[in-house]
């Protein structure tokens, strides 16, 4: 297999070409170092310093590497950028993955995997409920509208030009490598603060002093395995949630991370954040069917806390 990825040089990106690569495959990434690291790309992968609203770039690497796969991890994954600043959103996010659409179609591409978004495109999901993909998408932020919107984009593709694609909507991903300054970076922003013995506050989901939102938290290694079945063809749905269907309160999430990096510090209670959703929780059956059990929030921040010791002792 050919493939790129675009956002390879991300969290989740680089994590997936590593996996591309033991595979056997042919490597390039795209991306535009905006939030992406070089440094992330694995040996033996191409890397075009690219942005995926420049068509004519896009189109340059397309035809010279020659994918017979793409996944598609490029975004601005900020909703609070989002609300900020919407057009810059969509350019990127709808009218990037347009180019990378239609650069699919041009070159023959067999399959597109594209990251989309479960909490943000599920909005709030009552108590007692997990939202599958039946679960009625509300869109409240301009990035949940504009993931919302490629989704329907790939569907026309599919249609219009025969474009296979698996979409993949994603929990609140962790693990190594994750930049506290991304979207749902609550883990890494975690993991420095107890390890710099600095305190750290948890933002109310209703009134302050409660436990805080409540998230899926869904560990990077299912994440990347998720892609990789995907453009492998072994995800015969044309939406998956990727998630764990557990959840975990911001408050739990502090001490389990305080218990795994052996420090206490000082955990207050903050104000609500405006536009924040209260509960976010994905129906995991489907994945767990398709690809076994996924890892447990135990485990993974174990292995998150360690890899983030271990980057400090490193840099000591």
């Amino acid at each position: 297999m050919r493939l790129i990825i675009t956002g390879g040089a991300g969290f989740i990106g680089s994590h997936i070409a590593e996996k591309a690569l033991a595979k056997g495959w042919s490597v390039a990434v795209i991306d535009n170092l905006c939030s992406g690291r070089k440094e992330n790309v694995p040996a033996g992968a191409e890397f075009h310093e690219v942005d995926i609203r420049d068509k004519e770039a896009v189109d340059r690497v397309f035809a010279g590497f020659k994918p017979t796969a793409v996944t598609h991890q490029a975004a601005q994954a900020s909703v609070a950028i989002s609300v900020r600043e919407p057009q810059m959103d969509a350019s990127v996010n709808i009218a990037g993955s347009l180019n990378i659409m239609t650069a699919c179609v041009d070159n023959k591409v067999q399959r597109l995997v594209f990251a989309s978004t479960g909490g943000a495109i599920y909005g709030e999901v009552p108590e007692g409920v997990k939202a599958g993909i039946d679960f009625n998408p509300v869109p409240i932020s301009p990035y949940a509208c504009s993931k919302f919107a490629v989704e329907k984009y790939l569907e026309c593709f599919r249609q219009e030009h025969g474009l296979n694609y698996t979409v993949l909507r994603y929990a609140n991903v962790y693990g190594p490598r994750q930049d506290p300054h991304g979207e749902a970076g609550v883990v890494a922003i975690f993991c420095n603060r107890i390890l710099a013995g600095e305190p750290i506050k948890v933002n109310a989901k209703r009134e302050v002093g409660d436990e805080g939102c409540i998230r899926d938290y869904v560990y990077i290694e299912n994440v990347a395995a998720a892609n990789i079945a995907a453009l492998e063809g072994k995800i015969p749905d044309p939406i998956l949630n990727v998630g764990t269907g557990h959840e975990t309160t911001t408050q739990q999430l502090a001490e389990i991370l305080q218990q795994k990096l052996g420090k206490t510090i000082d955990v207050s209670p903050s104000e609500k954040r405006a536009g924040d959703i209260e509960r976010s929780l994905l129906n995991a059956d489907r994945l767990v069917e398709l690809l076994g059990p996924v890892v447990g929030i135990d485990q993974g921040l174990e292995e998150t806390g360690a890899w983030f010791s271990d980057r400090l002792a490193k840099q000591s």
